[in-house]
């Protein structure tokens, strides 16, 4: 089953609306918050074993669509914890 399947298939009203114009890697990376709650851009990679700027291409746009929020981790203020918001 594709990302836009198993999105398609989840979908309950347009909760995923904001998504379904954005790239596969974005779609995919939102899938995965669904899943994780909150991750850091590394562990989004290694989750989708998308190479790290597809990840920072996909989280660009998300956050563009208002689709996650992101946050400074309190354990390492270097890095960013992405959390799905829809």
């Amino acid at each position: 089953m594709s990302v836009s399947e198993a999105v398609a298939t989840e979908d309950t009203g347009d909760r995923w609306e904001a998504v379904r114009d954005l790239p596969p890697s974005a779609k995919l990376v939102a899938k995965v918050l669904d899943y994780n709650e909150t991750l850091t851009q590394s562990q989004l990679a290694e989750e989708t074993l998308l190479p790290p700027r597809t990840v920072r291409y996909a989280l660009s746009r998300l956050e563009e669509e208002d689709v996650v929020e992101s946050r400074f981790s309190f354990s390492d203020a270097r890095k960013r914890l992405y959390t799905l918001s829809i």
